[in-house]
């Protein structure tokens, strides 16, 4: 699927022609027309889908190829926090955008007040920096909600959760953390481009955000994974406190089936008529007595469990 874009108002609008071309999950077809017009060769093209491929930047005689990670879906409930990678060609005045799965619309405020296709590259940059904040925000609030449930959980189900955003913090980390590559080495090679003076300043903000960015992601992670013993411990702990409520049950009730199985029922119907008492009241006055003597035991149970 492809989409032409023209910048008219500061802004960015569809057209069947414009500057900025992007191809999501491109067709055989539209492969082989971005060869003809970028003249690059299906290793770059397939760099550029390649959802694992690391963040870089590449100058040769066509113009400047950039691959760059992002978020690989939109933040929804439940979904799993994974990285893509998305290709930005830059040829003379057209930028060519390719991704292995539908971009996200450029109708943002991020977007709001573009001037060149230079322009949209650093808010492009700006606008995937915001999406990992808001992603480790959520993973940070989803670990919380994990935490509260670990404290009565015996299931493993939080757990694994938790290990999953382990291993996402790790990409997401890495990710930006090459991010970071690319935008130093534009800063360096600063005069291949021809960025305004504003623009400039953008790449300065872009630098730092990425940093802190970076950084988060490093301590959400460090945090995660030093924690996760502790949490696993909690989860045994709470195993071992339901077994041994279940052995209490089960030693008030041992001597209680006991009791009632000596004889035989039969015979203490027997007994029963023998003193001349009816079967209602002797079953009834029964049933008190077992139930007095496991609370009985119940309580010698939880006086020991208590004083040891």
């Amino acid at each position: 699927m492809k989409k032409f874009f023209a910048i008219e108002g500061g802004r960015l609008v569809e057209r069947e022609e414009g500057i900025l071309r992007v191809y999501a999950a491109p067709t055989p077809d539209e492969r082989a027309e971005l060869r003809a017009s970028l003249g690059i060769h299906d290793y770059d093209l397939d760099s550029a889908l390649d959802p694992d491929e690391i963040s870089r930047v590449e100058f040769d005689r066509h113009g400047t190829s950039i691959i760059w990670k992002r978020p690989s879906r939109e933040l929804t409930e439940g979904a799993a926090f994974n990285v893509g990678s998305v290709g930005f060609f830059l040829r003379e005045n057209t930028l060519t955008i390719l991704s292995h799965e539908s971009i996200a619309s450029f109708g943002e405020k991020e977007f709001a007040g573009v001037s060149s296709i230079y322009s949209f590259l650093l808010r492009y940059f700006f606008f995937t920096i915001r999406q990992y904040l808001a992603h480790l925000k959520a993973i940070k609030r989803t670990t919380a909600q994990l935490e509260v449930a670990l404290t009565s959980s015996v299931e493993n189900k939080e757990l694994l959760r938790m290990f999953e955003l382990s291993e996402s913090l790790v990409y997401y980390h890495d990710a930006i953390e090459s991010n970071g590559s690319v935008l130093a080495k534009l800063k360096n090679r600063i005069e291949k481009f021809p960025f305004t003076q504003r623009q400039l300043g953008l790449l300065d903000d872009a630098i730092i955000e990425n940093a802190q960015c970076a950084q988060q992601a490093n301590i959400y992670s460090h945090v995660l994974a030093g924690l996760m013993d502790a949490r696993g411990n909690i989860i045994n702990n709470n195993m071992n406190v339901l077994l041994k409520n279940l052995t209490i049950i089960n030693v008030v009730f041992l001597p209680l089936g006991l009791f009632a199985s000596m004889g035989g029922m039969s015979e203490y119907s027997l007994m029963l008529a023998s003193f001349g008492v009816s079967q209602g009241v002797g079953y009834m006055l029964f049933s008190v007595v077992m139930v007095a003597v496991g609370l009985i035991f119940w309580a010698l149970l939880r006086r020991r469990n208590g004083s040891g």
